[in-house]
């Protein structure tokens, strides 16, 4: 193709190696972290920045806002992600990401197999945080059923969990055919992986930034310090949350529980 004097020359551009750029950072592959579904990447976003299109082929996706604010383009729409929003990409979705702040930006991906093809869902923090049939009060802790059983999906399930400082998990629980990760979104605890108390092994100090893997069948309680702590959690398996299949877990009457 030949341009004629009608048309108009543009400039080249130098992207310097010292730039800052929109980046993607794999944080946790599943055979990695004894999953078989879930990973986890993320996104960071300089000012004024925006991506090419990006897709997980023949997986679901949940975008996690972290931290400062974003917009999704996922086929013809356009989504405005604010702290702590989630939006579900059914199998497959293209997207592209864009910062219109000053600050920096970063977002989190989860994603997990899928056959089936779901709609589009933003899930609005400041919504869900203000509908009491999505929130579950437990001693010293909240939490915030975001991708809920009640939305269309094939395996994923998300929500983040509140500790006031001082608090620990009660009781401790595990799945038969659920995986998670916790992802920690704000202050300092520590947390416990095991298959059993006599073979309890990982005891870990988690802080912002940091998450943990949870295979099957391990329980895995949390602690909070001397300051509130805040986690995402992500699952895939089986679509439903511990407290909403059994009541002893809200009631905190049982040693531990297996679902």
């Amino acid at each position: 193709m030949r341009l004629n004097s009608t048309d108009q020359v543009k400039r080249g551009w130098v992207g310097r190696s010292s730039a800052d750029t929109l980046t993607y950072r794999q944080r946790l592959a599943g055979a990695q972290a004894g999953l078989q579904w879930l990973e986890c990447g993320e996104f960071a976003l300089p000012p004024g920045s925006c991506s090419h299109n990006f897709a997980f082929p023949q997986r679901e996706c949940l975008l996690a806002m972290w931290k400062g604010n974003a917009v999704v383009a996922a086929g013809e729409n356009e989504f405005s992600l604010e702290h702590y929003d989630m939006l579900y990409l059914p199998l497959g979705c293209a997207f592209a990401l864009r910062n219109e702040t000053p600050e920096w930006a970063t977002v989190l991906a989860f994603t997990a197999p899928a056959s089936n093809a779901h709609p589009l869902l933003h899930i609005r923090f400041r919504e869900i945080s203000t509908r009491e049939e999505r929130i579950r009060h437990l001693k010293g802790k909240d939490v915030f059923l975001m991708l809920n059983a009640t939305e269309p999906a094939d395996k994923l399930l998300a929500g983040y969990t509140f500790f006031q400082p001082w608090q620990r998990s009660w009781p401790p629980h595990n799945h038969t055919d659920q995986e998670e990760i916790y992802f920690f979104t704000r202050g300092r605890g520590a947390m416990e992986v095991y298959e059993a108390p006599e073979t309890l092994s990982f005891v870990v100090e988690v802080r912002e930034g940091d998450l943990v893997s949870i295979p099957v069948l391990n329980y895995h309680p949390v602690f909070s310090q001397q300051e509130p702590l805040e986690f995402l959690w992500c699952i895939a398996g089986a679509r439903y949350w511990v407290g909403d299949k059994v009541p002893a877990f809200l009631q905190g009457e049982s040693p531990a529980i297996t679902t």
